[in-house]
C-alpha cells in the first residue's frame, strides 16, 4: 500500500559512506509536481564535491583495496543482498517516488521491482566475466584479461529515478567499478535512500558515492573530471553533445549516452484495430509520456486510418488523470513547470499548423502540472510536433499508403532509439525491421525493454548498449598478453 506522505530521510550528499553537507553550504529545492510545492531542501553539490567523492571513488578503487580485492562471487552478493533490501523497503520507496516524480503509484511500485531484477541480473554476472586464450600465429600462448573500467561517473534523468539509478549501478558494480551518481535535480530522494541502502548492504566506503546539484555545476564536473574513466549519461539529446564535448576536452573517458527519440509505431490495416489502438495508446502515453522510447509518432495505413483514429480518441478520453496516489489513476502530473509549459507551447504549434486536436489539446484545472492527454489527427512530417521531441502525453497520428513509403518516412529523423509495427505479415514485419534505423524494433509489442537484452540508440539517440550481456562492455577494459614460449631442441 502507498504511503501519501512519506518522511523524506535523507538530504544530505553520500560521499565515502557518509551523508554530509555540501562545501558551500548551499541546498536546491525539490517539489511535488501534483501540488507544485515544497517537499524538502537538498545539500547541492558542485565542483568540490564532485572532487571529493571522485578521490573517494578513486582511492575505493586502488589496487589492494577491499573492493579491488573482494571475490567476484562476494560482489555478486553484495548486489543481491542491495536487492533485497530494495524488496524490504518497496513500499516506502515506491511512495518516495511518487512524491517526488508523479508517477502513478503502481508504476514507481513496477519501476522498484524491475530495478531490483537489474540488480539481480547484473549479481549473476559477477562471477562469469572472463577473458579468452587465442590460438595466435608464431611461438606464442596469448590470452585476454578484461578489467573494470575504473571510476564511473553516472548521470541520470528525472523520468525514471530508481530505473536508471539500477541501469547504471548494476553493471557498474558488477564489473568490480566505483561510481559518483549525480541524481536529476528535479528527483533527487530516491537516489539518497538508495545510497543508504547501499551503506546497510555493506558496500566499502567510496564505492558508490550520490551527489545532488545541477547539470550545469555538479554534471559538468563529473563529465570532465581528469580522474573519471567513464561517463554514463542518460537524458536530452543536447546534454548528450555537451558530455561528448567535455570527455573530448578533458581525459577522452569513455562515455556511453542514452539520448532522446521521436520513434515511429506503425499499424498496417491488417492489424486487430482494437488492441492496435490500445497498444499504441499505452505507447505513447506511458509514464505521462516522460519516455525516451515513447511511440510518438503513431503511422496507421489509410485504409484503417478514420477508425483508428476515432478509438484512438476515445481510448485517450477515457484515461484516469489525477492524484498519482489514488488508486485507478494511470496519468499524474508533468515533472515540473518548465516541462508542463514546453509541452503546452508545442501542442500550440500543432493547433497553429494545422493538426486537428481529436482530444485534450489543454492543461487540466486545479493545481499541479498536469495536462490532459492529447490526440492530433491529419499530422504532417514537416509540423514540430512531428520534428521535435515532446516528452508529453500526445499521441500524434500520420496516415501512409505503402510499406516503402512509411520506411523512409520513419527514418527521416535525427532520432534512432526505438521502432515499432503492428502487423500480421511476417514478411512485412521482417523487411520493417531489417530497414528501420533504431535501436530496438518491437513487433506487434511495444516498450518491451527487458534487462537481459540491450537497449540503446541509433544516430543522435546515442551510443553504447545498457542491459544484457552488451551492457557489461561499457565499463570493462580487454588487456591483451602474450607470452614466448621457448622452444626447445628435440
Amino acid at each position: 500500500m502507498p504511503i501519501r506522505n512519506p518522511e523524506v530521510k535523507y538530504t544530505q550528499l553520500f560521499i565515502n559512506n557518509e551523508f554530509v553537507n555540501s562545501l558551500s553550504g548551499k541546498t536546491f529545492s525539490t517539489f511535488n509536481p501534483s501540488t507544485g510545492k515544497k517537499i524538502a531542501d537538498v545539500s547541492e553539490g558542485d565542483k568540490a564535491d564532485i572532487d571529493l567523492a571522485v578521490t573517494a571513488a578513486r582511492n575505493a578503487f586502488k589496487l589492494g583495496s577491499p573492493w579491488r580485492t573482494m571475490d567476484a562471487s562476494a560482489r555478486g552478493a553484495m548486489i543481491l543482498k542491495l536487492a533485497s533490501l530494495m524488496d524490504r523497503d518497496a513500499e516506502y520507496l515506491a511512495s518516495l517516488e511518487t512524491l517526488d516524480n508523479g508517477k502513478p503509484y503502481a508504476d514507481a511500485f513496477g519501476d522498484l521491482k524491475y530495478s531490483a531484477h537489474a540488480l539481480r541480473y547484473y549479481a549473476g554476472w559477477c562471477d562469469k566475466i572472463h577473458g579468452k586464450t587465442i590460438p595466435v600465429d608464431g611461438n606464442f600462448m596469448t590470452m585476454t584479461r578484461v578489467e573494470p573500467v575504473g571510476v564511473v561517473g553516472a548521470i541520470i534523468p528525472w523520468n525514471y529515478p530508481l530505473l536508471m539509478l539500477a541501469w547504471k549501478w548494476a553493471p557498474a558494480l558488477c564489473t568490480g567499478c566505483t561510481v559518483v551518481l549525480k541524481p536529476a535535480e528535479q528527483t533527487p530522494l530516491t537516489a539518497l535512500y538508495m545510497a543508504a541502502l547501499a551503506k546497510e548492504a555493506g558496500f566499502p566506503p567510496g564505492v558508490i558515492n550520490v551527489v545532488p546539484g545541477y547539470g550545469p555545476s555538479a554534471g559538468a564536473a563529473l563529465a570532465s573530471h581528469m580522474d573519471v574513466n567513464k561517463v554514463a549519461f542518460t537524458g536530452s539529446t543536447e546534454i548528450g553533445h555537451l558530455i561528448q564535448s567535455q570527455s573530448g576536452t578533458s581525459n577522452l573517458k569513455r562515455v556511453s549516452l542514452e539520448l532522446g527519440g521521436k520513434s515511429p509505431l506503425v499499424v498496417f490495416d491488417d492489424a486487430d484495430l482494437d488492441e492496435a489502438v490500445k497498444l499504441c495508446a499505452d505507447a505513447v502515453f506511458v509514464n505521462m509520456g516522460q519516455c525516451c522510447c515513447a511511440g510518438t509518432r503513431t503511422f496507421v495505413q489509410e485504409g484503417i486510418y478514420d477508425a483508428f483514429v476515432k478509438k484512438a480518441k476515445e481510448v485517450a478520453a477515457a484515461r484516469k488523470v489525477g492524484d498519482p496516489f489514488e488508486e485507478g489513476t494511470i496519468q499524474g502530473p508533468q515533472i515540473d513547470e518548465v516541462q508542463y509549459k514546453k509541452i503546452l507551447e508545442l501542442i500550440e504549434s500543432g493547433k497553429k499548423e494545422g493538426a486537428v486536436v481529436e482530444c485534450g489539446g489543454e492543461a487540466c484545472p486545479g493545481d499541479g502540472y498536469f495536462i490532459k492527454p492529447t490526440v492530433f489527427s491529419g499530422v504532417s512530417d514537416n509540423m514540430r510536433i512531428a520534428k521535435e521531441e515532446i516528452f508529453g502525453p500526445v499521441q500524434q497520428i500520420f496516415k501512409f499508403k505503402t510499406l516503402e513509403e512509411v520506411i523512409e518516412r520513419a527514418n527521416a529523423t535525427n532520432y534512432g532509439l526505438a521502432s515499432g509495427i503492428v502487423t500480421k505479415n511476417l514478411d512485412t514485419a521482417l523487411t520493417f525491421a531489417h530497414s528501420v534505423k533504431a535501436g530496438s524494433v518491437w513487433v506487434n509489442c511495444y516498450n518491451a525493454v527487458v534487462v537481459q537484452a540491450p537497449f540503446g540508440g541509433y544516430k543522435e539517440s546515442g551510443h553504447g548498449r545498457e542491459m544484457g550481456e552488451d551492457g557489461l562492455k561499457e565499463y570493462l577494459e580487454v588487456k591483451t598478453i602474450t607470452i614466448r614460449i621457448p622452444q626447445k631442441n628435440s
